[in-house]
């Protein structure tokens, strides 16, 4: 039921905005006015489309990495499973106040029988009671919106993080693969411990393997619509900086915009941060494997540990779209790209004039 009035208020909204392209075509400032919005809206919409048609997927992913989190009793472990959440928990509290920020101030800014945001309405809404349901719908829309944003970005960038503290919590197993066996007068392991050496380090070749494959999945649900995401946040981020170039007189408008300037910035900031943390945290993996104490192990395990190092030196890289790996390198080439559009859309504007 909430699922289908979203839907129904999403798309309404998005049939006003392409009506106010259509009314504006031609003029550059109103256009990207008109634009900025209806971009997010295409990607958001997208992205629920994907996140439905991979649920099942995603249910998978979850409760994989759910059943590993949950047998951890090493209090270590348990501490880098806090660090996560705490970190994820900020991350979400992060994106809900500045989101709530340029919604509350979207709302407040709107003057007398003016609507906050331009779109095109078969009717004249500058009298009540159609201005009153019409500023009501934008408002809703609006907030719709931003908390499935929200959702949905929170959903892909926690599944990241989830497949980080499983490679942490590798690393964790792997530096204490010998811990608590005893050694040989020679500082061998005692051949009795042996097996249970075996059994560690098969375990941590799995709980390798597993991750891998979560990672894979992530990449192979997400990765096109991170693409889009991509590619649409570098227009809006012009579009916004273009339109926060013109906007001077309404405070409350400008403090809302330069918010929605800082979500889209931060919204691919997470994507970007969670994406070159995996890829760190897999290459640790390997350094784990090399700081256990293999010296005291057989050259039959030393060999084993080899090949897992080996295995282990290519560091996971989750793209979007194949094109573009997920790393703060990335974030600073949308931004760069954002830039260049801003002052190449400036430059037309003022021509225009």
């Amino acid at each position: 039921m909430y699922s289908c009035i979203t839907s129904h208020i999403k798309g309404t909204y998005i049939v006003v905005q392409a009506g106010e392209v259509v009314q504006v075509w031609g003029d550059i400032p109103l256009m990207t006015a008109a634009l900025f919005l209806l971009f997010t809206n295409f990607s958001l919409s997208f992205k629920i489309f994907n996140v439905v048609l991979k649920r099942e997927t995603i249910r998978t992913i979850v409760n994989d990495c759910e059943q590993e989190l949950i047998s951890e009793k090493r209090e270590s472990g348990r501490k880098i499973i806090a660090r996560f959440n705490r970190q994820a928990r900020l991350q979400l509290f992060t994106y809900i106040a500045l989101s709530a920020g340029t919604v509350v101030g979207w709302a407040a800014s709107a003057q007398k029988n003016q609507l906050p945001l331009r779109a095109w309405y078969p009717y004249d809404t500058t009298q009540s009671p159609a201005y009153d349901l019409t500023y009501i719908h934008q408002c809703v829309a609006v907030g719709l919106a931003a908390s499935v944003n929200i959702s949905v970005d929170t959903v892909v960038t926690s599944l990241v993080a989830l497949c980080c503290c499983r490679l942490q919590l590798l690393a964790l197993s792997l530096q204490t693969l010998f811990e608590d066996l005893p050694l040989q007068t020679k500082g061998l392991l005692h051949p009795s411990v042996e097996p249970v050496a075996w059994v560690r380090l098969k375990e941590c070749i799995q709980q390798h393997q597993t991750t891998l494959k979560a990672t894979a999945l992530v990449q192979r649900c997400f990765s096109l619509p991170v693409l889009a995401q991509f590619t649409v946040s570098v227009l809006i981020i012009c579009a916004t900086a273009y339109q926060l170039s013109f906007e001077t007189a309404n405070f409350i408008r400008t403090a809302s915009m330069v918010f929605y300037l800082i979500v889209m910035m931060y919204q691919v900031f997470i994507y970007c941060y969670q994406g070159n943390e995996i890829q760190v945290e897999s290459e640790a993996v390997c350094d784990a494997a090399y700081g256990s104490e293999w010296l005291l192990c057989t050259p039959r395990m030393r060999r084993a540990l080899v090949l897992l190092m080996t295995r282990t030196r290519c560091p996971v890289i989750l793209s979007a779209g194949g094109l573009v790996n997920l790393s703060l390198k990335t974030f600073m080439g949308i931004i760069k790209a954002s830039y260049t559009f801003f002052t190449v859309l400036q430059g037309a504007g003022y021509g225009t004039k």
